[in-house]
């Protein structure tokens, strides 16, 4: 199923949240945000496209391959790590939410109006995920 030529409108209310990201989260901290999350939730698609994304945008390479251990990685500053983590729990959200640590470290990094544009570039990219997985959707293969 292609999304967009089903449901086009629905895809078009998504690609606005897509649109508002762009203009309101710094690009390098959208890239880290959206291939964590696609990590996280297992889409090749996505980690494909956002992976050359970053690329493309000439970020650093190690940044970008050590997303999936930026805990352990020394490339991180405490903006990006608080970015990361606050992904890591809003991807994974459980029934106790996201925890007072890494709420209190983004608030701290990012302010409250920071704080609410990372939300949503995590669950746009979490949005696109769970379309992409559910319609299996595949990264090209040249």
């Amino acid at each position: 199923m292609t999304i967009n030529q089903v449901s086009p409108d629905a895809y078009q209310a998504v690609l606005g949240m897509e649109k508002y990201i762009r203009a309101n989260v710094d690009a390098e901290l959208r890239h880290l945000i959206k291939l964590r999350a696609s990590m996280l939730n297992g889409c090749a698609f996505c980690v494909d496209m956002h992976s050359g994304e970053g690329l493309q945008d000439g970020m650093d390479t190690r940044k970008l391959f050590a997303v999936s251990v930026w805990r352990e990685a020394p490339f991180f500053d405490a903006r990006e790590r608080a970015a990361l983590d606050l992904t890591d729990e809003v991807t994974r959200l459980g029934e106790h939410g996201v925890s007072d640590e890494v709420w209190d470290e983004a608030i701290k990094q990012f302010g409250e109006g920071g704080v609410a544009n990372l939300l949503m570039a995590i669950a746009t990219i979490n949005v696109w995920n769970r379309l992409s997985v559910a319609t299996r959707n595949q990264p090209p293969t040249a």
